[in-house]
């Protein structure tokens, strides 16, 4: 059995080869509902370093495809580090790395740069929750984007694809932060408006759609939840930063991407307080859950990342890169 070239891609790389946009939603809501049924993925498991507030995660994924051979199934992990400290240093606080393997021989295929990965398969995930519940009986929505680093700048190309025309408030610790990106949104010619901030909570008090992806940090859900109280859509990729408990407790239907993973994720003040979630977002897409309820409460689409979507996104990748002659063949 003659395998293909190990193929090594830059970040540089994987920006190039990363599909469009409508491509990526796609590949995410395959995602979403392969962890239903046909996905093997284990819990996330890493190590501790000696650096504050660091940490490691490695994570595993298998991806079941149609045939009955195993010819159509995807295999890799992902191996995260973060290590905030780095700031200081000049250097990136996530390095992150994605391993293709052959799902018959266990060979390696590829090994790709997976920061590129993270945000795009994050924003993309964001994205079928968006387009999902999206509140189309508010004729022209407020969206709430709280961070303007990495995941900001991702999710702004998703949220242009899925729902152009909505108003826009970017909010940063930082107001050249903010900024930058209202004006990069400004220039797309996607959104109504939109406008920078600095103040999180007055921003969510003005929205129908929230999206939070701020930093880790050691305070978690940081806003009231009387902030809350306009917000027809909570999307949340960052963990229990932002949204607090009292708003779980009132959504109208609170879902995440892999609902073993919320519960592993439970230790000490994350996720503290936070009631169990009604299912997953694939569940949900596939028919398998009762729509939300009637009320007041919003939706609440809470994804941590699964190492699954970092495999559909690299094997997509590969593909493209393969094709287009990009990467550097390593010899085996």
């Amino acid at each position: 059995m003659a395998l293909p070239p190990l193929i090594y891609l830059t970040d540089a790389d994987v920006r190039a080869a990363m599909p469009p946009v409508g491509e990526r939603l796609e590949l995410a809501r395959l995602v979403l509902t392969a962890l239903v049924a046909d996905a093997d993925l284990p819990s996330k498991v890493g190590v501790q370093p000696r650096q504050p507030a660091s940490f490691t995660a490695a994570m595993p994924a298998l991806l079941r495809g149609s045939a009955s051979d195993g010819s159509g199934d995807l295999m890799g992990v992902k191996w995260v580090t973060a290590f905030p400290g780095n700031d200081a240093a000049g250097l990136p606080a996530i390095y992150a790395t994605v391993v293709l393997n052959d799902a018959a021989t266990g060979a390696p295929l590829a090994i790709l740069d997976g920061v590129g990965i993270t945000a795009q398969r994050t924003a993309a995930v964001s994205g079928v929750a968006l387009r999902e519940y999206w509140p189309r009986d508010v004729a022209q929505p407020v969206v709430a984007l709280i961070g303007a680093g990495v995941q900001g700048h991702s999710h702004l190309d998703v949220l242009a694809e899925v729902r152009a025309g909505a108003r826009l408030i970017v909010v940063a610790r930082h107001a050249d932060h903010a900024e930058q990106l209202a004006a990069q949104a400004r220039a797309s010619g996607r959104f109504t408006e939109a406008s920078a901030a600095t103040d999180p909570a007055a921003a969510v008090r003005a929205a129908d759609v929230v999206l939070t992806m701020i930093p880790f940090g050691s305070h978690r859900q940081l806003l009231a939840a009387d902030a809350f109280s306009r917000a027809r859509l909570i999307v949340s990729v960052d963990y229990d930063m932002c949204v607090p408990a009292a708003v779980v407790e009132r959504a109208r239907l609170f879902l995440t991407d892999d609902v073993p993973q919320l519960a592993g994720a439970r230790h000490g003040d994350v996720f503290a307080g936070y009631r169990d979630p009604d299912g997953s977002v694939g569940q949900a897409l596939l028919g398998q859950l009762p729509a939300p309820t009637a009320g007041n409460g919003p939706v609440l689409i809470n994804h941590l990342g699964v190492g699954l979507a970092d495999v559909v996104f690299a094997d997509a990748i590969v593909r493209r890169a393969r094709a287009g002659q990009l990467g550097t063949k390593l010899p085996r």
